[in-house]
């Protein structure tokens, strides 16, 4: 999704990509001409499709005839007769989850298999772990892509349970919404030493058991790194144990009595402020040196449809229901309104609207 400026620049990724042991290609119609340019890229570099495990998106709420349109359209853009894996794209709502399993989603997604066109159905989601649980549990789908972080492990027990299920599970860009890690600040660089956050952070989620780990490549360079991982075999070293350790006690330092230890016990709030999340950014910014990071997810709230939270700090009342339900005191309604002075900041848009 990232390297869609030129069709050459498509075909240095992916050259450098299949370099190092990459096969799986993940896109979408919605990330512009990457598609196009993935099918010049492949034909040019005159890889086999046997090659390769290629995945594509399709956004939830089509209609049959249009949504039947779509997917051929996005088989000739990659110059290929059949995609591995055909993902819902953002199931992010009841609705589209709705959507999927019954009624012109469903009527679609059956086609798509019965047709030949699409190896196996999955789905990406930006949404409530209560969703994913109840799509995992719906029995419909051969794979997930979650947010799944070294710094946001809500989803984690989520993907455990759908790899015991025999599902495969991708990760959603651990290096940028992970955390910015290609460009981490001081103090995280420090906490992580020896290892580098960017790849402390994929080696965390090969351990958990992660199969697929998103990259974003916008250049080769962007690349070199992996080349370390792929000799990953899943166990946590003793480098990699100590270095985490060493993150969470920095961390709990730096952040005193207000750290939020994120367990959900304060919803729901009553003016469905998502707190746990608020005060997660909080916590990078003020426990990691993570401000960029923090600021930039921050402003995005309430400005990015379904795809992000839409209510910030300021939503917020004072009503006080969360503050018994903390098991570790904190004062919620004062973080909240410190982390609105904190990281408030003018607006920016997501990369993909």
């Amino acid at each position: 999704m990232r390297a869609v400026d030129s069709a050459a620049q498509m075909e240095r990724v992916l050259a450098a990509a299949f370099a190092c042991g990459i096969n799986h290609l993940e896109t979408a119609p919605a990330y512009g001409p990457a598609e196009a340019y993935l099918g010049e890229a492949m034909a040019k570099l005159a890889l086999r499709r046997d090659q390769l495990v290629i995945t594509s998106k399709i956004l939830p709420g089509v209609g049959l005839i249009e949504g039947r349109q779509q997917l051929r359209a996005c088989l000739r853009r990659l110059g290929v007769e059949r995609l591995d894996n055909l993902a819902v794209h953002g199931l992010n709502r009841p609705e589209h989850l709705d959507w999927a399993l019954e009624g012109e989603g469903k009527e679609l997604l059956d086609w798509a298999i019965s047709e030949g066109l699409v190896g196996q159905l999955g789905f990406s989601s930006h949404g409530s772990s209560g969703l994913i649980e109840a799509a995992l549990g719906s029995g419909c789908f051969g794979f997930c892509s979650l947010h799944l972080h070294l710094f946001d492990q809500e989803r984690l027990p989520l993907a455990r349970r759908a790899l015991a299920a025999g599902l495969g599970v991708m990760a959603i860009s651990p290096a940028d919404k992970g955390g910015r890690l290609y460009d981490p600040p001081p103090e995280l660089s420090a906490d992580c030493a020896p290892l580098a956050p960017l790849e402390l952070a994929y080696r965390f989620l090969i351990s958990e058991g992660i199969s697929t780990l998103s990259l974003g490549a916008a250049q080769p360079g962007d690349l070199a790194w992996a080349e370390r991982l792929a000799a990953a075999d899943g166990t946590r070293t003793r480098l990699e144990t100590e270095a985490l350790e060493r993150l969470a006690a920095a961390a709990a330092r730096r952040l005193g009595p207000g750290r939020c230890g994120q367990c959900r016990a304060c919803l729901p709030c009553p003016q469905a402020v998502p707190i746990p999340e608020l005060l997660r950014l909080r916590n990078l910014a003020l426990g990691h040196g993570m401000e960029a990071f923090a600021t930039e997810r921050y402003n995005l709230i309430g400005r990015a449809g379904h795809w992000w939270e839409q209510l910030d700090a300021r939503a917020c009342e004072r009503c006080g229901a969360c503050l018994p339900r903390c098991p570790h005191g904190l004062a919620i309604p004062d973080l909240l309104a410190h982390t609105h002075a904190l990281l408030a900041a003018p607006p920016r848009r997501r990369l993909w609207g």
